[in-house]
Order: C-alpha cells, then structure tokens, then sequence
C-alpha cells in the first residue's frame, strides 16, 4: 500500500498565480494587496471588528498578550492539553500560565473548574477551541464579565467553526487563527488576529507595526509615524498573503471535504466504538460546527495506543499522538502553576491517537485506514 501521510498540504485554486501576481505588483513586503484581500474577507466572513494578518498563530497569541497588558503576576487561566504557543505567549510578558483540565467529552477546557482557579490576580482566560469544536462560550464568557477577566481564544484549530451561529474566534475579546501547513487552510506559516473589542483596534495596529503609528500614517491621517508602544514585527509577506488569499477562497469546498472524512472515518469505526475497544470524537451538539480539522481516536491505554500506531505504520499509515501536558512539563513546571487535578488531561495525552486527515486525502486512502485500524483490534481478540 502507498503511504498515507498523516498530513499533506496541498494548492486548492490560484495559490501560485497569486504568488507571480504578487511579484508583479513590486510589493512583497507586509501589507499588500493581497494582505489587505485576507483582512477583507477575514473580517467580512467572520463579523469582527478588526482582523490583522500575523506571521503565525504564536505572534497573534503574542500580540493579545500585550494588549491585555500584562504585569509580572499576573495570572491567565488555560488548558494544560494545548500547544506551548498558548503558554508562551503570557509567560513572555511575565505572566503566570494556570493550568486546569479539560472535559473527557470534548478535551476543551472544563468551564466548570475556571472559576476555583481565580485569584485576585487573574487577569485573563485563554481557552482553545480543540479539533476545532466550540468550548462552552456562553458560561466561559459570563464568568470573564462577572469578574472583569479577558477574554482570548486560541483558536488555530477553529477557523470557520461556529458556537450558536456566531464564528470560533468572534466571541472573545481576540481571537488568534493559524495558517500552519498543518491546518484546514494554510500558507506554509501564518496566521491572524481578530480583535472584537473596538476599544483595542486602535493599539493592535500599533502593536503590529513595531509600537509605530505607521499604520496611521499611511491612511493619511498623520504626517509622519514614530515610536509610540510597545510591539514587534508581526506582519507576514506578501507571498505568504498571496498564498492564503487563495486558500480562502476555497474555503467552503475544503471545509466540506474535511468534514466528510471525519464523517466517513466515524461511520467506518462506529462499530468498534459501540464495543467499546475505542472511543471516538463525539457527535457535534446542534449549537454549535466543527470544521473537520482532527479526528482522533482513543485507545484504552498509552500501550495500546503505542502498538496501534506501530500496527499502522506497518501498514504504510502515519497516526500521530498529540500534546505533551503542559503541567507536566519542565516549562510549565517553571513558568506556571496548576490548579486542581488532571486526571482528565493525563488520560486523554496517553490515549489519544490522530488519524491522517488533510483536504486530497481520497475516500479510499480513508477506508484502507480504517480497514487497518479494524485489523488491528481484530487480531487483539483473536490472541485472546
């Protein structure tokens, strides 16, 4: 059998005539054409105030960072079962990462457990939105306003999912995508920044621009831009923009294609699930979309998971495990704390395994892993 990758990123429509077009318009640095088509269609698609194009999801995170302003001490409640980047972010400014579990049913952030983990130093909550299916906004939402928190959502796995009709990265104070050739819709690296509080539009831009007023400057409002604040390089280049323009204008067909995997991945192991060899992703809840961006299974143990992607791998299929705990490791144990237990997060680290899911994947390369996985826990009852 050929080898099925777990990922494989791939153009969808004029990504490289994009590219030339780019080069012909004399402008390959930030802020282009094709960067100002991505902010338009971000922010037309998604309705939020203000969206701006960053080199990654880890600069976007970063830029929220600073516009929550944050002290040393301060403290931002997150999941431990996230990428490091969401971490990074605040611990950079001196911030103090706290960790909680994440629900068994949808491995998001339990919401039950944020309001124990404030303290008179909480600032912010930082939630992700994972395999790109919404957390529980609406409760994570009313604790932020009861005790004057901020909002962000990292939400790099969640681009076009939804929560009651309202786009992932829409309904907290910011929300930070991803373009990562790993995601749903990619550029190679990339990602953006959505602010959906009109009272900190004004600070982003100036963030972006390296703590300039630039942005200002070249809409003609000012005459010349200086150093104002704090800020970076965050701008990605033109080609990168390019790249992405026209990714998002497949969106729709590579968002469907997507979740018709997942669908075909769930009824071809639907059975094993009903006998409980493994678990799989829930059903989504009528209020709310995912994208197809993960499908996972979970094995019964970090064993079995280790010799099921082994038996895959055999077969030419390359499933991956995910997340390392943050609270377990030497970072978080030095730049953060934990609250509470995680016996959730620990157990879903060790059993979780991700299946090959990318935009040309074919029905057939779908059901040969199923078939595989299948297989597998077919000869672990036989050598019962």
């Amino acid at each position: 059998m050929p080898k099925i990758p777990f990922n494989q990123p791939s153009a969808v429509g004029a990504e490289l005539a994009n590219i030339t077009d780019a080069l012909a318009r004399g402008h390959l640095s930030g802020d282009g054409y094709y960067t100002k088509r991505c902010h338009q269609w971000l922010e037309q698609r998604l309705a939020c105030k203000r969206a701006l194009l960053t080199h990654s999801c880890t600069g976007a995170l970063d830029m929220a960072a600073i516009l929550c302003d944050l002290v040393p001490g301060d403290e931002v409640i997150m999941p431990s079962y996230t990428f490091v980047s969401t971490a990074n972010a605040f611990a950079m400014r001196g911030a103090v990462p706290v960790f909680v579990d994440v629900r068994a049913d949808t491995i998001n952030i339990d919401e039950r457990l944020i309001e124990a983990a404030i303290t008179p130093r909480t600032r912010a909550i930082a939630v992700v939105h994972y395999a790109g299916l919404a957390c529980e906004m609406d409760a994570i939402m009313d604790i932020a306003e009861r005790h004057k928190l901020l909002v962000i959502e990292d939400a790099a796995q969640a681009l076009l999912s939804t929560y009651k009709g309202r786009h992932l990265g829409t309904i907290g104070h910011f929300g930070c995508f991803s373009f990562h050739e790993t995601k749903n819709l990619l550029s190679g690296e990339g990602g953006a920044l959505l602010i959906n509080d009109e009272r900190f539009v004004e600070r982003a831009e100036i963030v972006r621009e390296k703590g300039t007023n630039r942005s200002r400057f070249l809409r003609g409002e000012i005459d010349k831009y200086t150093w104002v604040d704090l800020g970076s390089s965050y701008l990605p280049s033109e080609l990168i923009a390019a790249f992405l323009e026209a990714q998002l204008a497949h969106a729709d067909q590579v968002i469907a294609r997507r979740r018709a995997v997942c669908a075909r991945y769930r009824a071809g192991l639907a059975e094993l699930a009903a006998s409980v060899a493994i678990d799989i992703p829930p059903e989504e809840p009528a209020d709310r979309m995912a994208n197809g961006h993960i499908f996972y299974v979970l094995a019964d143990s970090l064993a079995t998971r280790m010799d099921l992607a082994t038996h895959l791998k055999g077969h030419n299929v390359h499933a991956v495990s995910h997340y390392v705990p943050l609270h377990s490791s030497p970072g978080g144990r030095k730049f953060a704390r934990a609250s509470g237990s995680f016996q959730v997060t620990d157990d879903i680290s060790d059993r979780l395994l991700r299946l090959p899911l990318y935009f040309g994947i074919t029905d057939a390369q779908v059901d040969a892993v199923i078939d595989a996985v299948r297989e597998f826990y077919s000869q672990r009852v036989a050598a019962r």
